[in-house]
């Protein structure tokens, strides 16, 4: 007799419904079956446009894992990766699979992963026909001959319109992201931003490629004329998207990335934006794409006549999305896997207005910064004054991330010494002065510092060590003024800049002890408190 476990995982990969499953639809299918169940409207240029309700971002506190027998042992518990019952779990299932017993299904066959040694096959079922275009877009399309005998290796589960009851089934709020690594499935409810379809395949893919030895990445990549491949790591605002958007490089994906002995590979088919205040002038290409047929946007406001977009207006959030195919940027790059990375780059927002505007790493300090995820954001105080707020986002991105911090950085350590990448610490934040003194770095000599760095401009130029982060800082760069490289002499009040700076480093320092690390040749690649 096949367990009850076996039975719901059956149910999952072939849905009983008494309304009808829809299976693989094509673009304009999928956008005639969200005009007509009134999901999104067709927007003036042809994009389908949805609007996620309550919900307009990711729910971080509404993500649990299942703790079971295998993945136990493996998962870094805490306040990311928070356990939840396997029995809940199993009880919530049964509740979406009687809700879906009477509803249309949406089912997207996808792979995740560009890489045929490394993909992970994914199923993915949701209620609405929209979310089936979204995945279709975010992740990798098999081949027409493969999708008959198509066999998941995890199943995705989204219901928005099914809620939870924290007080029975066990979840901090009425939406849920349950991921089960025994079953293989990931379960989605109370929430229609589609996003969570996405970062769930994300953190699946973080908890299994270590296992095998192979790093998966939040960051973007692009390859040069030459082959040579670079990624960039950084959070939100910190130029990530815009920076690899680069008409001289082409682009290999925007956010989800992993890195194996063959190479670096995709693991999407598609892009995710932001667009609030995008305009033609300065992202042309994410601009181009986010307009025409095929574009999925979220929460976008338009004018209800002409259907005209007014990507401006954040009435109904400042994290306004679009969602398209790859091809549509048209200097993207498809492929399985490309070159070893030359250059890595992270981003940071430093508000404090202190650190440099490029730093060059070693690789000790490379894990210590991977490990940190240092941006800063200006946040409002209770007395309505903004201040610069240090934020940390391990590997910058620590909600996806299950394995113990340490795991990420060794494999990242390895890479990088095995195939000679060098790591680069981009500042895109403020210059001259801290929040309210200080500007924002030129984009301009951002540009030009990253082409150097990934050029080979940099590295025939002289390094003065920076005396408190220890990182080796340029003299100089073409295109940029001299005075600009280092921030202490943009600063008019030298000890401010001086206090800045520690104050600074005591952040990174009491966030870093939180780790556990013990690795000596790391805990000394941090600043000098």
């Amino acid at each position: 007799m096949p367990t009850e476990a076996a039975v719901h995982e059956k149910k999952a990969n072939a849905m009983n419904t008494s309304g009808k499953t829809h299976s693989n639809l094509s673009t304009p299918e999928l956008y005639e079956h969200a005009v007509a169940r009134k999901e999104a409207v067709i927007t003036a240029g042809g994009a389908l446009c949805a609007r996620t309700g309550k919900h307009t971002a990711r729910s971080a506190q509404d993500k649990f894992i299942v703790r079971g027998p295998s993945s136990e042992k493996n998962i870094w518990w805490g306040e990311q990766n928070v356990a939840i019952d396997g029995e809940k779990f199993d009880a919530l299932l049964k509740k979406v699979e009687f809700y879906l017993s009477k509803r249309d299904i949406y089912v997207r066959d996808c792979y995740a992963g560009s890489d045929p040694k490394s993909r992970l096959r994914v199923r993915v079922h949701t209620e609405l026909a929209w979310h089936s275009l979204f995945a279709g877009h975010m992740f990798i399309k098999p081949p027409a001959e493969e999708l008959a005998g198509f066999s998941p290796d995890f199943t995705v589960i989204c219901v928005p319109g099914f809620t939870a009851m924290p007080q029975i089934d066990g979840t901090r709020g009425s939406a849920f992201i349950l991921l089960n690594f025994e079953r293989r499935m990931v379960l989605i409810g109370g929430t229609a931003y589609a996003g969570e379809i996405k970062k769930s395949v994300f953190s699946v893919m973080n908890y299994l490629l270590p296992l095998k030895g192979i790093m998966p990445m939040h960051c973007s990549a692009n390859v040069g004329k030459k082959g040579d491949t670079a990624i960039f790591f950084g959070l939100s605002g910190t130029g990530k998207t815009t920076l690899s958007s680069d008409p001289l490089r082409r682009l290999i994906g925007d956010d989800e990335h992993g890195w194996s002995d063959g190479g670096i590979f995709n693991f999407e088919g598609g892009c995710y934006a932001k667009v609030i205040s995008l305009n033609a002038e300065a992202e042309p290409q994410i601009y181009a794409a986010t307009g025409r047929f095929g574009a999925i946007l979220e929460n976008v406001v338009y004018d209800k006549a002409t259907r005209a977009l007014d990507l401006d207006d954040g009435s109904l959030t400042e994290n306004t999305r679009a969602a398209y195919p790859l091809e549509f940027i048209d200097n993207s790059i498809k492929g399985p896997a490309f070159p070893h990375p030359k250059n890595i780059v992270m981003l940071t927002y430093d508000a404090f207005g202190v650190l440099p505007p490029i730093s060059k790493l070693t690789p000790e300090q490379a894990m210590y910064h991977f490990i940190s995820g240092y941006t800063a954001k200006v946040a409002n105080t209770e007395m309505g004054v903004k201040e610069p707020r240090a934020v940390f986002s391990t590997c910058f991105g620590a909600p996806f991330m299950s394995h113990h911090p340490s795991v990420y950085a060794e494999l990242l350590e390895k890479k990088m010494k095995r195939h000679g990448a060098q790591c680069w610490l981009i500042n895109t934040g403020l210059c001259g002065g801290p929040y309210g003194v200080g500007k924002r770095m030129s984009i301009q000599h951002t540009r030009a510092l990253l082409n150097a760095a990934l050029d080979g401009k940099l590295a025939k130029v002289k390094f003065a060590k920076d005396p408190v982060f220890g990182f080796g800082v340029p003299a100089r760069c073409p295109g940029v003024p001299p005075e600009v490289l280092n921030p202490r002499k943009t600063w008019a009040d030298k000890d401010a800049y001086d206090a800045k700076l520690r104050e600074l480093a005591g952040l990174f320092a009491a966030n870093f002890k939180k780790f556990g690390v013990t690795n000596k040749a790391i805990l000394g690649a941090g600043p000098k408190v």
